[in-house]
């Protein structure tokens, strides 16, 4: 077998990645977006895109996401490899000197789909192979207009977030038993603060305004959490929903998902996207009570 060429694409490339048929079962493939790069109405970097080819024949690729001002990837949003080289995307993913988490896509249900799972573990023992670690699984939903806007409860009242401070002192007290994996991985890498911190960089980076985001108080004035409407450079999404401890177990976050839709339509909001942990099980039956059908399954590696 002929020795591989690993590097990144240059402008005008776009062909190249496109040249690697990918049968849609698993990972960006089955949005049906296609790859395009910046300089052609799309999100992607040339130097952030990796090809590993044999013979000039394309075998596996790799391609890096970030927001227009980002100086490094946020996401490593495209990978794969054709039949037989998984090797060969392994080597990519080490040679690259790009860092960002991975989210495999996948279809709802896809460990009952016999394509689909031998994709995914395909996938799976690559970027684990190549040192990414499994993270976590989680729900990816996606509501529509035509799906029913659930009712707001007027359990909570709703009031602009004072500052930066008052943010991070809520994202805090909301860290204290956290089911999010996310949250609990960055404190235990970097502690509370800084772990608070890293959300609040992330509420600050989406293109929306910070006016939207909302403290919420219960009759009597306590603080209850914090839900964050927003818009991501790919729509409309649920940013941010958050219960403090002690008023866990009355049904808030629901609430909070409420307002936050409601908020979202009332900007403009068509379809809405969302996400959690599916080991978050209070969250999820939050999810599927307001009306938010599961559009895919994915597997974060970090």
């Amino acid at each position: 077998m002929s020795d591989l060429v690993i590097r990144p694409l240059v402008a005008g490339e776009a062909p190249l990645f496109h040249s690697l048929a990918d049968p849609g079962l698993v990972g960006r493939a089955i949005l049906g977006d296609p790859y395009r790069m910046v300089a052609d109405g799309g999100d992607y970097r040339p130097e952030w895109t990796w090809v590993a080819l044999r013979d000039g024949v394309v075998v596996a690729r790799a391609a890096w996401w970030g927001g227009p001002g980002d100086e490094g990837p946020k996401a490593l949003d495209w990978f794969d490899f054709a039949d037989g080289e998984a090797d060969a995307g392994v080597r990519l993913l080490r040679a690259a000197p790009l860092y960002a988490e991975y989210d495999l896509l996948l279809p709802p249900g896809w460990r009952e789909l016999p394509e689909s799972l031998a994709a995914a573990r395909a996938r799976i023992d690559a970027v684990t192979g190549a040192g990414l670690r499994q993270l976590v699984e989680r729900y990816r939903y996606t509501w529509t207009a035509n799906d029913p806007l659930p009712a707001r409860t007027g359990r909570l009242e709703y009031r602009p977030v004072p500052d930066d401070a008052a943010v991070l002192d809520v994202l805090l007290r909301i860290q204290e038993g956290t089911l999010d994996a996310h949250d609990r991985e960055a404190i235990g890498k970097n502690g509370p603060e800084a772990a608070a911190r890293e959300n609040l960089d992330f509420f600050n980076w989406l293109p929306s305004p910070r006016a939207w985001w909302r403290l919420a108080h219960t009759p009597d004035g306590e603080l209850a959490g914090i839900h964050v409407p927003a818009r991501n450079p790919a729509g409309w999404v649920i940013g941010y929903i958050g219960v403090v401890p002690e008023q866990r177990g009355h049904g808030y976050a629901y609430d909070l998902l409420v307002e936050c839709t409601q908020d979202l339509v009332e900007q403009g909001a068509d379809r809405i996207a969302a996400a959690t942990d599916q080991g978050n099980f209070p969250m999820a039956a939050n999810f599927a009570k307001a009306g938010y059908p599961v559009s895919q399954e994915r597997i974060n590696f970090v």
